[in-house]
């Protein structure tokens, strides 16, 4: 798919809808596909209850339910809703885009058994906002061997470049994912293991609230130890990279005896305790840790890293970037990547055999 034949920057539009299944984010962002010449505006918007709802119980029985198109549609054009959201706020035409990154929301990710299942229609979206989309940026990808996942390295070595290196990424969303940066550019990629979902899940079913909001439930629990040590004792620790998980990969179960404030702590715990681990994988240690995603808002989760890591773990907004907008920027640039046939993803992030393009492009226009 080469339809950008120039390499001058054009403004692309970037679309996600994480694993917390809350909202959309959607970005703008200059980029040549290589470079990133110009962050511009974002936004965030909340799904109503009802759309929230039932991208959950899709999720949770992960299998094609009755209704599944029409929760599709309803996720789409709450894209749609987010797009024309934004090209107001930016006093925007939507001529004025040259693509949208459109990344769906994930229901299924079983890579061992050469499954992934992104809902989210591209034709439609690109229908209603009468601009070009491309979506669909795992299946290439998996069906050429890989896991599918993570995505966003190619772009993390973008921000890299005026970095010190080796640096990590940490994006600490549902499931948690990190991309280490090398001196020369070298990229290592994986899941972690769990991020905010196991949390979040915890604290729904324990007092009615999606989140730990500011870690306050952790804040006043103590972890326990045996527990944690047993979460911990899971061979997906101790398997190379890469590697990629599922939602719903690892089960709560062992914390379902605690208080509500002791299984939050031992929750975060474990998501820092995996990334700790996760560490032992890098060719050498990073100078810092940079963090995204909705876990750099929990201060109990930060410091916890801090503590396990023993070294610099920052949010982005230290480099001077919007961490709540980096994965729909990722996906404005994973576009512009595709519609010039640039590969997405590499055998150091994903295990493809080869460096290799993906997504589909579905016209405003026919």
């Amino acid at each position: 798919m080469t339809e950008i034949k120039n390499q001058q920057p054009v403004l692309a539009l970037g679309l996600m809808s994480g694993t917390s299944m809350d909202g959309v984010d959607a970005a703008l962002l200059w980029t040549d596909g290589e470079g990133i010449a110009e962050p511009r505006g974002t936004l965030s918007i909340s799904y109503d209850k009802r759309v929230s709802g039932a991208l959950r119980a899709t999720v949770a029985r992960a299998e094609m339910l009755p209704g599944v198109d029409a929760v599709e549609r309803e996720m789409t054009l709450a894209h749609a809703a987010a797009v024309d959201a934004l090209l107001r706020q930016e006093d925007l035409l939507p001529e004025a885009v040259r693509i949208i990154g459109f990344h769906g929301q994930t229901i299924l990710h079983r890579p061992e058994a050469g499954l992934t299942w992104q809902i989210g229609d591209g034709a439609l979206l690109a229908v209603a906002t009468e601009i070009d989309v491309v979506s669909d940026f795992r299946t290439a990808d998996v069906d050429a061997g890989g896991e599918g996942a993570p995505l966003v390295p190619v772009f993390h070595a973008a921000l890299a470049t005026h970095e010190p290196r080796p640096v990590a990424f940490l994006n600490i969303g549902g499931v948690a994912n990190v991309t280490w940066v090398g001196p020369s550019g070298a990229l290592v990629a994986f899941d972690t293991g769990p991020g905010n979902a196991m949390i979040d899940d915890w604290c729904l079913s324990q007092t009615g609230e999606p989140l730990d909001t500011d870690g306050r439930l952790a804040a006043a629990g103590t972890v326990d130890d045996a527990v944690l040590s047993a979460m911990l004792d899971n061979p997906y620790f101790d398997r190379k990279p890469p590697k990629s998980l599922d939602r719903n990969a690892f089960l709560s179960a062992p914390v379902s005896s605690l208080s509500p404030a002791d299984g939050a702590a031992t929750l975060a715990a474990f998501t820092a305790h995996a990334v700790a681990r996760a560490a032992r994988h890098f060719p050498a240690p990073p100078e810092r840790w940079l963090v995204c995603g909705g876990g750099r808002h929990n201060p109990f989760l930060m410091a916890m890293l801090a503590e396990t890591l023993q070294e610099p773990v920052l949010p982005v907004e230290s480099a001077g970037w919007n961490g709540d907008a980096l994965e729909a920027q990722a996906f404005a640039y994973l576009a512009v990547r595709s519609l010039r046939g640039l590969p997405l993803t590499f055998p150091s992030t994903t295990g493809v055999p080869n460096p290799i393009a993906g997504g589909r492009l579905d016209r405003a226009l026919l």
